[in-house]
């Protein structure tokens, strides 16, 4: 199993920031490892969504995604190429007007996936992502 845990504060409050965790179709606009991301199904607070990945390889995964407005979203994997499972989270808290934002994942494989490469595809892209979502606050709200 990989997993990766982080938490960051981003300058928007929790409302902001929700709302560019939940406009999962445009992730392809600034997360440069998402190619295309297409919601197929929504049943309640649940949204199947498709996510079309380049990291050191291409591939394609279904998660589950529940929201919780403002406060949290948290997904389990319906299918894939790559993971047997996936399971993580962000939960959003108020910290003086700006958001902190705690994100956590972990992920099996269906193939044998060594470690390097398992790290690189969970833990080791986690600081670009960070970035690229804070560029993404300063490109909305800055």
């Amino acid at each position: 199993m990989a997993s990766a845990e982080t938490k960051e504060t981003f300058p928007c409050s929790n409302e902001q920031f929700y709302k560019i965790l939940i406009d999962y179709e445009k992730y392809p606009d600034f997360l440069t490892e998402v190619k295309k991301c297409k919601i197929l199904k929504t049943e309640g607070k649940r949204k199947l969504v498709e996510f079309h990945v380049s990291v050191i390889k291409s591939f394609t995964y279904k998660l589950w995604i529940t929201e919780e407005p403002t406060k949290r979203i948290h997904w389990t994997l319906d299918s894939g190429d790559l993971f047997k499972t996936s399971i993580g989270s962000w939960d959003l808290s108020d910290k003086n007007g700006k958001t902190e934002a705690h994100y956590q994942v972990e992920a099996t494989f269906k193939i044998f996936v060594p470690g390097p490469i398992a790290k690189a595809l969970v833990v080791v892209n986690l600081p670009n992502m960070m970035n690229a979502y804070q560029k993404r606050v300063k490109e909305l709200y800055g």
